[in-house]
């Protein structure tokens, strides 16, 4: 199979939006027009409760590890399983099957990295605790801990090309968390003007 066949295969699977099929088989409702209308675990967990947000996190987890392991099983080597991660996130995000309006890859990219290195996940994992008594926001202490995946991965293989694929991984998902950011300090400066 060549790279660009595997990386289109890797986005298609993306396109696949577990918390909409969740929505419309479990819950009979389309979990795009409830809550802040995001088809992903965290509004899934808002509009449905707890075993929604559980069961869609897996599911999109999974999307993350099975496209990682089956290019690893392929015979591709490190770059392109990053390169296939970042693929499923960026059909996961901007899905072509949904007018390219998904999640935010959190998930995915969770699953991903984990198959890929569950070092790195650990890693990400400790820096969370570290930084969640300071930030104090579960949604800016996860992305900066997760951001922080470069250079854990760096830390590990002293790969230069690898941690500089990280970096794009990492770049697509802080992308789909902009509006995040915008809102956080927006409201901040609100608060303090």
């Amino acid at each position: 199979m060549g790279i660009a066949i595997l990386l289109l295969a890797a986005y298609g699977v993306g396109n696949l939006l577990t918390a909409t099929l969740i929505g419309r088989h479990l819950f009979a409702s389309d979990v795009r027009s409830e809550g802040s209308r995001n088809p992903g675990a965290r509004n899934m967990g808002r509009v449905f409760g707890k075993k929604a947000f559980v069961l869609t996190f897996v599911c999109d987890a999974l999307k993350g590890v099975v496209v990682v392991l089956v290019t690893r099983w392929l015979g591709y080597n490190d770059i392109v399983q990053l390169l296939a991660l970042f693929a499923v996130m960026l059909g996961h995000i901007f899905p072509a099957a949904h007018r390219f309006k998904g999640g935010q890859g959190v998930s995915t990219f969770i699953g991903g990295m984990l198959a890929f290195n569950p070092f790195v996940v650990g890693q990400f994992v400790v820096a969370f605790l570290v930084l969640q008594p300071f930030l104090k926001s579960f949604s800016a202490t996860g992305l900066t801990a997760m951001s922080l995946s470069p250079v854990f991965l760096y830390v590990v293989t002293y790969d230069q090309r690898q941690t500089a694929t990280c970096v794009l991984v990492i770049a697509l998902l802080l992308f789909a968390h902009r509006e995040d950011f915008q809102d956080r300090f927006m409201n901040k400066d609100s608060r303090t003007s």
